[in-house]
């Protein structure tokens, strides 16, 4: 489905995930974010507008299952998650600066 080409740890998320930059660029990133299974990550907050949208898997968010198609946006400062996902999930993640 995605080329194996590009994968690197995800810096700052937890053990296991892996990432591959699409786009970086004037406060832009897009990226696709590999979750392993069990993946926790504590809710946290960005400066930016992030937007999810689920490809593959599913992961719990707030007690909500956000499966594949599935779409989220958080404002600047929105804290988000927790999340979960126990048997992991690839998701589209583009961070930017609209308000």
């Amino acid at each position: 489905m995605y080329d194996d080409l590009n994968w690197g740890n995800a810096d700052n998320y937890p053990s296991g995930t892996k990432r591959k930059v699409l786009r970086d660029e004037n406060g832009v990133k897009t990226i696709l974010l590999k979750l392993p299974k069990g993946f926790h990550m504590d809710p946290h907050s960005h400066v930016v507008t992030e937007q999810n949208f689920v490809l593959d898997g599913e992961y719990i968010s707030n007690g909500k299952v956000f499966s594949k198609g599935s779409y989220q946006i958080f404002l600047p400062h929105d804290d988000h998650g927790p999340f979960e996902s126990e048997k992991g999930a690839l998701v589209l993640v583009v961070w930017d600066p609209v308000k």
